[in-house]
């Protein structure tokens, strides 16, 4: 009777530890079944290239983790035929439990219902709590943590299923049909289901109140960065400051004081014609300490441009300029000419919003009075305003503003100092605001020449120098 008592103990020991291991296995291939339609093949390549560049982890340990995120890589391949295996095992596992439960109970003599209701409903709880260990919360780190940390048994569970891609061939190939359909591919439709389920849950939590308003708008702006194109973020190249190839160092400081850029393009005959970026620090290291160097020409400090295509998502582009460690890119249309520039600075708008530095002022919302017929106007004063102010009549469709009378006069972006006459009167830009610089006040007064009523060129004085010596503003 003892030796049968001890039999029943050893065996129920025994039974319990393969039932704790099958409920194990259970919870792991249901964690692995959801987190599998989570994992793009995307998120995989930038985590290869986080573990490539860390400079802390050792050779092995990089060589180690990337073997993983290669296994992950082959799971998620037919992440169809890897859910049905993950799907077979769970309940295998929980029918398993269930007989192993029975058989515990039934060794203790209890009897036949109490075994198949206890067996019954422990197989059900385990299959409600794999349930309920499924990552839910998609573009979140967790479902790739969970295939790097059970890609070893998820891949053994393939292999010992391989029925499981006969069911997973269809639906792989309805899956792309519809893929194709939608221009969309697999990877693509996951990223944009995230996308979707990140901007709810923000939702949810500026609901709820107990969220800061302007962060909430940060994190939307972050789920949008892939949607937003290099294009819609750019300077274009109407707007652009540009330097000649044959410009010297002497008068690329003036241009760089007066614009209040410090990395202005290089160009040869036209804007498409570009040598390189010219950057102040660089201008000012060669001329500090060497005032012979005034006279070289612009070119020999040049640095090849970061070049970006217009159709680059934003995300993309602002972590190609991390990687590259460059503030400013040159973007390029489709047909290989630029399109405009973009600095770094312009990406971080799209998530913090308008950004000023200690240099930015506010524009005067009207003209000012400043002398004797002399007045101070935003640049965004309207003709109508200046007509009415100095009983003139300015005749000029195509412009609405006396910034963009400024521009056509002088033909090119103006910057501050740009002046030019018309009708009698002289236009000079005396100030520039926001992060672009854009010129923001324009001083108008008479001109004081005797029997010229007529356009005449511009002038952009700065001191000894004339518009001839200085960098031109390009404009096509």
């Amino acid at each position: 009777m003892e030796y049968l008592s001890t039999t029943v103990i050893a065996l129920t020991v025994v039974l319990v530890v393969a039932a704790a291991i099958f409920v194990w296995l259970s919870l792991t291939m249901a964690a692995a079944e959801g987190a599998v339609a989570r994992v793009t093949r995307a998120s995989l390549n930038n985590l290869i290239l986080e573990v490539q560049t860390d400079s802390e982890a050792s050779q092995f340990l990089k060589m180690k983790k990337i073997d993983k995120i290669h296994r992950v890589q082959r799971l998620i391949a037919n992440r169809y035929a890897t859910a049905g295996s993950c799907a077979f095992f769970r309940i295998t596992c929980n029918v398993l439990d269930g007989v192993l439960v029975y058989s515990i109970t039934s060794l203790w003599d209890a009897p036949l219902w109490a075994s198949l209701l206890i067996g019954f409903l422990f197989a059900i709880i385990v299959a409600v709590v794999s349930v309920l260990v499924r990552p839910r919360t998609a573009g979140m780190a967790k479902p790739v943590d969970i295939m790097l940390a059970h890609s070893r048994i998820v891949s053994l569970g393939c292999k010992l299923t391989p029925f499981a891609r006969i069911g997973s061939e269809k639906s792989g190939k309805a899956q792309n049909r519809r893929s194709k359909d939608s221009d969309l591919s697999d990877d693509e439709e996951l990223e944009k289901i995230q996308l979707e389920q990140g901007k709810a849950a923000i939702d949810r939590l500026v609901e709820s109140n107990d969220f800061d308003p302007e962060v909430s708008e940060m994190l939307r702006n972050v789920l949008t960065l892939s949607d937003t194109l290099t294009r819609e973020i750019m300077v274009p190249r109407t707007d652009m400051i540009c330097m000649e190839r044959g410009t010297t160092l002497a008068s690329a400081l003036k241009l760089f004081s007066r614009s209040g850029f410090s990395r202005v393009p290089v160009i040869g005959e036209d804007v498409d014609d570009l040598i390189g970026v010219a950057y102040l620090k660089d201008a000012v290291r060669a001329t500090a300490f060497n005032p012979a160097a005034l006279d070289r020409e612009v070119e020999s400090i040049v640095r090849q441009p970061l070049l970006v295509p217009e159709s680059k998502p934003v995300d993309d582009l602002f972590h190609e300029m991390q990687r590259s460690r460059q503030h400013v890119a040159v973007v390029v249309d489709e047909y290989g000419g630029i399109a405009g520039m973009v600095t770094i600075e312009d990406t971080l708008e799209q998530i913090v919003g308008e950004l000023e530095d200690e240099h930015d002022r506010t524009q005067r919302n009207e003209p000012e009075k400043i002398g004797d017929n002399k007045w101070k106007m935003p640049a965004r004063t309207p003709i109508a305003d200046l007509e009415e102010i100095f009983e003139i009549d300015i005749d000029e469709d195509d412009v609405d503003t006396v910034y963009g009378l400024l521009t056509k006069l002088i033909g090119r972006v103006p910057i501050v100092g740009a002046s030019a006459v018309t009708r009698g009167l002289r236009l000079t830009a005396v100030d520039s605001a926001g992060r672009r610089k854009k010129v923001s006040t324009i001083v108008v007064e008479p001109a004081h020449v005797e029997g010229d009523e007529e356009d005449s060129k511009t002038s952009e004085e700065d001191g000894e120098h004339t518009a001839n010596d200085d960098s031109t503003a390009s404009k096509e």
